[in-house]
């Protein structure tokens, strides 16, 4: 008999015991029982620092509204696992997480133990393959080279950043991450790169010479007129456009509107057929949750997943724009990080321009405590609050908010899932889905 669904979402994350291992062996073996059922699809490849969660959502949208059958995978969720595994933007339906749990694990070989990724890598593969998708968008989890993703051939991959996250796992210097990255490279597979410092960029150029796989550059082959998500113009490898729009905030999103474009020309060289109207459709029309995503208003309530140094680069003008409309408006950010990051590095573009500092501890073992936090604040003087959990962090910034302000929650996706499952439950006008 098939586990409930409670006991099925226990279950995968009490693979969670087995940490986190970089190696190919344990999928491989896995997919091989299952008789490898990521060969039976098209698979566009994903990796970088950040971003690539939103172009992989920009690319599905884009594919769907071409009338594709598609499949994406992504990492991690907001609030539900069925977030990482979806066909035509629908969840994984919890029956179907429990049929695959007792299938997978009834066809393991004994002397396999496979982390919760590598078990979760298995199995978007496999209803992939069950649900009969034409193309799968794949995110890799961290890193590229070692990576439980790693297993799949593609019509295209892309990197579309390098910038310091994991290290870890992956290396203290922007080199060692971008070989990595450059990982997910293959043999002759064509590959897209967004922007990046010049160190990552030979690292990224030497490993596709070495695979002669030919390379598609930011700003090189491939170009972005404007910088505003409601209006911007592409020049790519073959064609070009004029006047899109993307539905999501932020003039990031951009730059990652133009690597998805660039990634969906590649797959077009061989396979795929992309039509102008689908482009304008899918980008029109996408939707990520957790990244500047404004979910209510007076006060402006925004979540956003930055983790990072780079990501709070990012974020930080974003806040001052958005405290230039309104006189007097000031910005409220609730903190919560996990314990490995680089927490100075990503307070430092941040702490400046707030006016209140609200930081949490994520309910994760890996969680950096209030204390944490609150010792690697870059302004000594800067008074920050201390809330032991989300939903009561989140609850003080709506006390000390005017209807005119800004609270932002940021520093981790769990921190925004937990704040979204928290919000759900609450009675405000929110205008969460």
């Amino acid at each position: 008999m098939a586990l409930s669904y409670a006991a099925s979402i226990e279950f995968l994350y009490g693979l969670q015991k087995h940490g986190i291992k970089l190696g190919l062996e344990t999928i491989q073996a896995l997919l091989a029982a299952l008789k490898h059922p990521q060969s039976r699809y098209a698979v566009l490849h994903i990796g970088g620092t950040n971003g690539k969660g939103s172009t992989a959502a920009m690319a599905a949208a884009i594919l769907q509204a071409m009338g594709y059958r598609v499949g994406l995978y992504t990492s991690p969720h907001l609030v539900d696992f069925r977030e990482r595994i979806r066909v035509q933007g629908q969840f994984i339906p919890r029956e179907r997480v429990s049929e695959f749990i007792q299938r997978i694990t009834g066809i393991l070989p004994s002397h396999l133990s496979p982390t919760f990724f590598e078990f979760t890598t298995g199995m978007a593969f496999q209803y992939f393959a069950d649900e009969h998708v034409d193309i799968a968008v794949i995110e890799v989890g961290m890193g590229g080279r070692f990576d439980a993703t790693n297993v799949c051939s593609s019509l295209g991959t892309m990197i579309t950043n390098v910038a310091f996250d994991h290290e870890a796992y992956l290396g203290r210097t922007l080199r060692a991450i971008a070989f990595e990255k450059a990982g997910i490279i293959k043999r002759g597979v064509p590959v897209v790169v967004g922007p990046m410092p010049d160190e990552a960029k030979e690292v990224v150029m030497r490993r596709a010479r070495e695979q002669e796989a030919p390379c598609y550059w930011f700003d090189s082959d491939f170009h972005i007129a404007s910088r505003s998500p409601a209006r911007f113009g592409y020049s790519g490898v073959m064609h070009s456009y004029e006047n899109l729009s993307c539905a999501l905030a932020g003039d990031h999103q951009v730059t990652n509107a133009g690597c998805a474009l660039a990634l969906l020309e590649v797959g077009a060289m061989t396979r795929l057929e992309i039509s102008e109207e689908a482009i304008r459709a899918g980008l029109s029309s996408v939707a990520w949750e957790g990244r500047l995503e404004m979910i209510s208003q007076d006060p402006i309530l925004l979540l956003d997943g930055a983790h990072n140094p780079a990501s709070a680069e990012v974020l930080a003008p974003y806040l001052l724009e958005q405290a230039s409309k309104q006189d007097g408006r000031k910005i409220i950010l609730v903190i919560g990080m996990m314990r490995d990051k680089d927490m100075a590095g990503f307070l430092e573009p941040l702490a400046p321009l707030s006016h209140t500092i609200i930081f949490t501890q994520i309910e994760h073992p890996r969680a950096a405590s209030v204390q944490d936090l609150q010792n690697s604040l870059p302004m000594r003087k800067k008074i920050a609050h201390l809330a032991p959990s989300p939903s009561e962090a989140v609850s003080l910034a709506l006390q000390l908010a005017t209807p005119d302000d800004l609270i932002c929650v940021t520093g981790s996706l769990f921190l925004v899932g937990h704040v979204k499952s928290f919000l759900r439950e609450c009675e405000l006008p929110l205008l969460l889905g």
